[in-house]
């Protein structure tokens, strides 16, 4: 802090802080901000706004709840709900200064909320609103801030990431009708194999993804169980016994997603279980989002020594140094990202068997590991969908001339002239790089006619006998 900046003196039950006279923040948050310099990385920024605009979520629904429960007066609750609509809203981001790498129970986030949000009601209503007694009133920061975990997901991947996922599925069922009938070279071990359709290749893609939309789908259901409630260790101290079910309620108003209050506050405030199942769900995505943008990369290698099958959009130069030259610039965007995700679920899953005891201690970089991988998936199915799969054209050219000559067609025949002799015809083929019915017919005599017949590769995508 600068030495010319003025101060206020705040208090807190540690004694006085200096805290800079423009900050809406009071004493607690000031001694995160200067105990915890590790990454400057916060949670409105550059990921996590949604875990903002959930702490938001929670103070409003609890003040709600409080003044039903004849807890808190209702001109208190209005005005605490003021304020968190003003966080709800975005209009304060900047006053949650504070590095994601602090308390493992999140509590100074949950302070910084408390306090940010009692100014911001007493100025509005020009009377006193304290941030524990009043905004965190039948609440804890144990409880609080797996909760937020649980809203801040759900919201992101309700908002984000399931639609962006299924306009990824759409444009590539778009792209199979498009591409029906091209018939191509297969490849298994990225060796020549037999002929497939692009439309079944595509479908393949579009099967794998629809898989992880479902499972996606499912890992939110468990993020709907709501741990508020179980305040400091699971048994409630301090809040009344039916606080879980109207919170739950009144977020359920507020966010228009069904939630529900959990059926074991010791299970949700010691574990994490339900993120971590979802951050291995968007894993799962990431996945299947590298093997897509693989084959992508694959199918677009060349111009000239490579597959050449599509031609990607070209959307920058390739090189500083080689003129003309395009990378597939889009998959390696998607798969950085995808790697990026790997790697923030291994984060999680190593942070959720922090649970010691009655609470998880790592919970501020699951959160923001976990809202990390939700953005960068949903972004990752956007690109992939607009400049990947949509703009890419076939080669058709390229295609017809390396399927002519792929030995493996010779499969067809087995049944007709056995293994080892279509063995001998394929390996000839290839080492005279010869079309595989002008050989066939050489050493077998079968008609070039019905050769063209069985060795059909429309035919051949069909499968059977």
């Amino acid at each position: 802090i600068e030495a010319d900046m003025k101060y206020r003196i705040e208090k807190d039950s540690l004694g006085e802080v200096k805290v800079p006279s423009t900050a809406l923040w009071g004493a607690q948050t000031q001694r995160a901000l200067d105990n915890f310099q590790i990454s400057g990385i916060k949670f409105a920024f550059p990921f996590g706004r949604s875990f903002i605009e959930a702490l938001g979520i929670i103070k409003h629904a609890a003040a709600s709840s409080n003044a039903a429960l004849k807890l808190l007066p209702s001109s208190k609750s209005k005005l605490i709900k003021y304020a968190a609509k003003e966080i709800i809203d975005g209009k304060y981001d900047d006053q949650f200064p504070l590095d994601i790498f602090q308390t493992g129970s999140g509590t100074s986030t949950n302070m910084n909320a408390n306090e940010v949000m009692a100014t911001i009601a007493s100025k509005k209503g020009k009377t006193s609103i304290h941030p524990n007694d009043d905004v965190n009133m039948s609440q804890s920061s144990n409880d609080v801030i797996p909760t937020a975990i649980h809203i801040s997901a759900l919201l992101d991947v309700e908002k984000l990431l399931l639609p962006s996922l299924k306009s990824l599925i759409n444009q590539i069922k778009s792209k199979e009708l498009k591409v029906k009938g091209v018939v191509k070279t297969g490849r298994t071990h990225l060796m020549d194999a037999m002929p497939i359709d692009m439309a079944q290749e595509l479908s393949g893609w579009a099967a794998q993804l629809s898989d992880q939309y479902k499972q996606i789908k499912l890992a939110a259901d468990g993020l709907k169980s709501l741990p508020q409630g179980g305040t400091a260790i699971g048994t409630g101290i301090n809040a009344p016994k039916n606080f879980g079910n109207i919170f739950a309620a009144e977020v359920s108003k507020l966010t228009k997603i069904k939630f529900k209050s959990s059926r074991n506050y010791f299970k949700s405030l010691s574990s994490q279980d339900a993120a971590t199942n979802m951050s291995s769900a968007v894993k799962n995505l990431a996945l299947v989002l590298l093997k897509i943008s693989n084959d992508l990369r694959w199918m677009n290698s060349g111009p000239l020594t490579g597959l050449g099958e599509i031609e990607l959009q070209a959307l920058q130069p390739g090189s500083s140094i080689m003129p003309g030259k395009v990378n597939p610039v889009v998959s390696e965007s998607v798969m950085m990202a995808s790697a990026d995700i790997l790697g923030n679920d291994l984060t999680v899953s190593y942070a959720n068997q922090a649970g010691n005891f009655q609470l998880n201690v790592m919970l501020p970089v699951i959160a923001y590991n976990l809202l990390k991988s939700i953005t960068l998936a949903a972004n990752s199915c956007t690109l992939l969908a607009s400049k990947g799969i949509k703009t890419f054209k076939v080669n058709k050219k390229n295609i017809e001339k390396q399927l002519s000559k792929n030995p493996i067609l010779v499969t067809a025949l087995n049944r007709e002239i056995g293994y080892e002799k279509a063995a001998l015809i394929a390996k000839k083929a290839y080492k005279e790089n010869r079309p595989i019915i002008d050989v066939a017919h050489e050493e077998t005599g079968i008609s070039i006619k019905r050769l063209n017949s069985i060795l059909d590769p429309k035919k051949l995508t069909k499968g059977g006998i």
